[in-house]
């Protein structure tokens, strides 16, 4: 028998190649932005959002009473102290539905815990802290909407938000601290009191383009019913022709505190110093992908009618990810192409 240690290398490897393949298949962009970030510091940021994505697929299955939601959710949790529970859970899982990618992920949670416990402790334990506060948010959501999330207030909204990207803001900037030395003590404070606003942001723009999806596919209404109701809507008739207009007056509400946190998510890019140019690029993607699609979001009224899916053209992105880099180093020229995007497509000639 081969020693002990022998085997756990060989699985880490076999992890170490399954994270890589499948990252993109779960997600493009993030997929790219982690790709920028060397060495032990890239394995635990792609750890730690496997592990989310694990999370977010059993709060989406649509067959799954939220009861067995919850004990999943219990078991996830225990996955990170106890390697026993880890090897069993997809066993749990059962007929999953979702996206393929998503299923194959889930189905395959060992290998990405094992890949979490081949990180460091310091680092173990801050994917442990944030991933497992997101996956207690997750599991009070879908218990206190078992039928499909529908949230009653803009605090519950911002709480949602919290638990489901907030927390990632905090977990990548204590990796930061962890791992770059330019990013010391002080540093790391100034930058926590930007990180939630800066993943906040990303899901709010998330929530605004998917609004039509999240309603008919995944039976879940994120725009506060208190808001909807305040402009003549509601969740009951959110995509009903005749209060289509309510519902655009209320999204315009989060469209707002997206813009404002899209400022605070730019403060904190900026902060970032620029020896850290491997982070400075990992965040700079979504950050512009985010205010380009936000503005398309708002001089596209009539998509939610057309229950489209707002999305920046791929000679937009490959323009802002080209100048993007160029600026990197650069406060400035990294402030203006935010503003540009912001205003108007950005399309550099040659890349249509």
């Amino acid at each position: 028998m081969e020693p002990r240690s022998t085997r756990d290398d060989a699985r880490v490897e076999d992890a170490e190649r399954f994270a890589r393949e499948i990252l993109p298949a779960v997600s493009r962009t993030f997929a790219l932005s982690i790709r920028l970030l060397p060495g032990a510091l890239g394995r635990a940021v792609r750890t730690a959002y496997l592990l989310c994505r694990i999370a977010d697929t059993i709060e989406d299955e649509p067959r799954m009473a939220a009861s067995e939601k919850a004990i999943l959710f219990d078991e996830l949790l225990r996955c990170f102290d106890d390697p026993a529970a880890a090897d069993a859970f997809p066993q749990l899982l059962g007929d999953l539905q979702g996206r393929p990618a998503d299923v194959r992920l889930a189905l395959h949670a060992d290998l990405v815990f094992a890949l979490y416990r081949s990180l460091s402790s310091a680092t173990q334990a801050h994917v442990r802290r944030w991933v497992g506060e997101m996956i207690v948010g997750m599991r009070k959501f879908v218990l206190l909407y078992p039928h499909g999330i529908r949230i009653q207030s803009l605090e519950e909204y911002k709480e949602y938000c919290y638990y489901v990207a907030g927390t990632v803001g905090y977990l990548v900037t204590d990796l930061w601290h962890e791992h770059v030395p330019s990013i010391g003590a002080r540093r790391h404070g100034v930058l926590r009191e930007k990180c939630r606003a800066f993943a906040e942001a990303l899901q709010t723009v998330n929530i605004l383009k998917d609004v039509a999806t999240d309603a008919e596919h995944e039976n879940s209404i994120y725009i506060p019913e208190e808001l909807l109701r305040a402009h003549g809507s509601s969740h009951a008739n959110l995509l009903a022709p005749d209060r289509l207009r309510g519902t655009r007056d209320a999204l315009a509400t989060l469209v707002q505190l997206a813009w404002r946190d899209l400022e605070s998510a730019r403060s904190y890019l900026l902060l970032i110093p620029r020896r850290a140019i491997a982070i400075r690029l990992s965040c700079v993607l979504p950050l512009l992908f985010a205010y380009a699609t936000l503005r398309d979001l708002t001089r596209t009224p009539h998509a939610l009618v057309r229950r489209e899916v707002v999305k920046i053209s791929r000679a937009e992105v490959k323009s802002l990810t080209l100048i993007g880099f160029l600026v990197i180093l650069s406060n400035r020229g990294l402030s203006w192409l935010a503003d540009r995007a912001m205003r108007r497509p950005f399309v550099v000639v040659g890349l249509q």
